[in-house]
């Protein structure tokens, strides 16, 4: 959903600056990148367990970060580019789709009622009810359960390494359209298909992936 469906990544990080920088912890745009797609109450942890502070909670920082990125979500939130064309194509193509997220299911919402694709999405999924987030596969895996499908019968969309890992971990096909910052880290490869906007995806794009399913 981050930085594949709505332009949410360089909010995150803006958010984590601020609340992080208000706890005297001062990030750097590279090292919010590095946790893209990482559950945001792990990177809260990670970053106590390296810089703790005193005050706030790990829970409270981690509400303060969901406050600050579902309001500008809900303000200024815009489709990446293809978004809308994309949900279309799988939705005629009879196939059931879902969302698989490392964020909360208020955020998830918040996503789906500021670009108005609700009635695209059959379930959602996030990572916040699992004992772990990506890159482990177990969000990918609930999703699935929850459609009634096989994972190996389910495309993933990704756009960071964390989650590609995830998809491929859970035996998923993978279209990744990278985040620009991260597009040269190796665990892209392991995509199955590699598209430069959503604005390239196809229903030939999904016979293409349905030919490689087939020769699994």
């Amino acid at each position: 959903m981050d930085g594949l469906l709505i332009d949410t990544e360089p909010i995150w990080r803006r958010s984590e600056i601020e609340v992080f920088g208000e706890l005297g912890l001062h990030l750097t745009e590279e090292q919010c990148m590095q946790t893209m797609g990482v559950r945001v109450a792990e990177v809260v942890q990670l970053w106590y367990s390296r810089h703790p502070w005193e005050g706030p909670s790990c829970e409270e920082v981690t509400r303060r970060i969901y406050a600050s990125v579902i309001e500008h979500v809900l303000s200024e939130g815009e489709p990446m580019p293809g978004v809308i064309a994309a949900l279309r194509i799988v939705r005629d193509s009879d196939l059931l789709c879902g969302i698989a997220s490392s964020s909360s299911e208020i955020l998830i919402r918040a996503v789906i009622q500021r670009l108005g694709i609700g009635e695209y999405i059959q379930m959602i999924c996030s990572a916040d009810d699992e004992a772990e987030g990506k890159p482990h596969p177990a969000v990918y895996l609930t999703a699935a359960r929850r459609l009634g499908v096989a994972p190996q019968q389910c495309v993933a969309f990704e756009d960071s390494p964390n989650g590609v890992e995830s998809a491929k971990a859970a035996g998923m096909l993978c279209i990744v359209v990278p985040d620009r910052h991260l597009a040269g880290d190796p665990r892209m490869e392991w995509a199955d298909l590699r598209l430069e906007s959503l604005e390239d995806f196809s229903s030939e794009t999904l016979d293409t992936l349905a030919m490689q399913g087939s020769k699994r």
